[in-house]
């Protein structure tokens, strides 16, 4: 009994305890299902707004589309408009312009018939000259068969009666024709010439005159021969020294030959260059002031003397530059000028000629209304090929020219070297002018000698020039070579040929002989006519 109430009792307490466990799994259940219950119906009653909103905005959308279909009909009825405006508009101006374009064509067709008909006019009109000129022709063709024939006639009856054919007269005719225009042309050139020589000669005298009366030239022919005077004859041993140890030390530093003879108190430099030259005799004088001539003294006094000359031929250049007011040679032109003041030309000293034929040219361009400095600048530059002419081959012409191309002198100056001799045609009057003054300061009383055997043979030169001409019966130079008299035979030599051989000897005498100035050809032809009264 016990056994089965406590059996009851542990049923009873296992109920207590399994009942409220089923309650809770009851109420949870419950709970899930109506959770579950009450999300359906609000996720419909949210799908039921979001359709309503939907159909609300395809609402609103088909009306928008309705209202843009509306606007764009609108615009399209409008863009029609203006196309079909404008296309009026430009139909109305091709009309218009097609119009215009028809009238021009009609009146140019109207023009073209009006000319075609003139020109059927003048076709008929040139067709009836054309035959008149035909029928002229013929006509004059049978009076020229008319005229030859009877020209013919004559020509016989005339070769008949003269003895000579048709070819022997008209030869014989044509040379007397030629014969008398030689003659003719022969005075009227004469003439002109004549006439042309007396106004170019006024003027030239005018300007050379005028430029000679500015430029004034102080000095006359300078002696090349380089001597230096001993204060006693015994000086000359001790410039020899001891075995001559003296003599070859100068010769050897200078390059210049000493020449001690028999000349009392004197020694007497030798040599082409005129630098070492002047070399010479300065370290010699300095070394008989002196009185210690050795070989080692000999070389430093030389030397000394080498480096002094250098520093006077740069002032001696420079003062040349400025004084004939030039600027901006070249230093090494500037150190060649100074080399000329030691170079002299038949006795004229270079650099004081080539400042005269500078001043020369600038005052006849200045004249002339030509360019003085570049007139000046080749008058200065002119010789300058004679600074080195003993140490370069070839002319002072051709040195002088290389010298001015290679230190960057214009065109110009180089032409004015070149043709200041004449062996190149002058290219500017620049060049003209220099070669004038060249004459000029070359051929003033005093400015140059020449010995007796070179005048002798240039008298002799010149007669034989003259005299190996067809006509010539005798020349005589005379006037110191400044002209030569030819006379010529008469009865060959005519007054018109007279001045064709004149021409003839001048050419002949430009090409063959070298000389200053200028020479003047006088041709003289005499005729006497010699008659006795008995």
């Amino acid at each position: 009994m016990n056994t089965y109430l406590n059996s009851l009792l542990l049923a009873t307490d296992a109920m207590n305890i399994v009942l409220p466990i089923i309650c809770a799994v009851v109420g949870i259940v419950l709970g899930v299902v109506l959770g579950i219950l009450f999300v359906k119906v609000i996720r419909k009653s949210k799908i039921g707004s979001v359709e309503s909103v939907i159909t609300k905005m395809k609402e609103d959308a088909e009306q928008e589309c309705k209202a843009l279909r509306k606007e764009a009909a609108i615009e399209a009825k409008e863009q029609e408009l203006k196309l079909r405006q404008n296309f009026e508009r430009e139909t109305r101006e091709k009309r218009a312009e097609l119009q215009r374009t028809e009238q021009r064509l009609d009146q140019k067709e109207e023009l073209l018939n009006k000319k075609d008909g003139n020109l059927l006019k003048k076709s008929e009109e040139l067709e009836q000259q054309k035959r008149d000129l035909d029928r002229r022709a013929q006509s004059i063709s049978a009076k020229q068969e008319k005229i030859d024939k009877e020209f013919e006639t004559v020509v016989a009856k005339l070769e008949e009666i003269s003895g000579l054919t048709k070819e022997e007269a008209k030869s014989q005719l044509t040379e007397a024709i030629l014969d008398e225009t030689r003659r003719d042309v022969a005075l009227q050139v004469r003439n002109i010439e004549q006439e042309a020589k007396e106004e170019a000669d006024k003027k030239a005298k005018d300007i050379i005159s005028l430029a000679i009366q500015k430029c004034s030239a102080d000095q006359a022919s300078e002696i090349t021969v380089s001597v230096v005077p001993l204060p006693s004859d015994d000086m000359k041993a001790r410039i020899i020294g001891r075995e001559g140890r003296n003599i070859r030390s100068l010769e050897n530093a200078t390059g210049i030959e000493f020449i001690i003879d028999d000349t009392p108190e004197v020694v007497i430099l030798s040599g082409f260059d005129p630098v070492r030259r002047e070399v010479a005799r300065i370290a010699l004088e300095k070394l008989i002031a002196d009185g210690r001539i050795h070989p080692a003294r000999i070389e430093e006094t030389v030397e000394k003397v080498k480096k002094e000359l250098d520093a006077q031929i740069k002032e001696a250049g420079e003062a040349a530059m400025f004084d004939a007011g030039l600027f901006g040679l070249h230093p090494e032109l500037v150190k060649l000028l100074g080399r000329l003041k030691f170079r002299t030309s038949y006795g004229q000293n270079v650099l004081k000629h080539s400042l005269e034929v500078s001043h020369l040219a600038g005052l006849m361009a200045a004249e002339l209304g030509a360019d003085v400095t570049l007139a000046k600048r080749g008058g200065l530059l002119h010789d300058i090929g004679k600074a080195v002419d003993f140490e370069v081959e070839g002319t002072h012409i051709q040195i002088g020219t290389d010298l001015a191309k290679k230190y960057k002198e214009s065109n110009k100056v180089v032409n004015c070297i070149q043709a200041h001799h004449g062996d190149v045609e002058p290219k500017c009057i620049e060049a003209v002018l220099v070669q004038a003054a060249d004459s000029i300061s070359g051929s003033r009383p005093g400015a140059r000698r020449e010995t007796s055997t070179n005048y002798v043979k240039r008298l002799e030169d010149l007669e034989n020039i003259a005299n190996g001409f067809k006509g010539v019966e005798k020349a005589y130079a005379i006037q110191a070579g400044r002209e030569v008299r030819v006379m010529v035979k008469p009865e060959q030599i005519d007054d018109s040929q007279a001045m064709f051989l004149a021409k003839d000897i001048a050419k002949k005498i430009e090409g063959e002989l070298e000389y200053p100035g200028q020479i003047k050809v006088n041709v003289i032809r005499e005729w006497r006519c010699v008659e006795y009264a008995k």
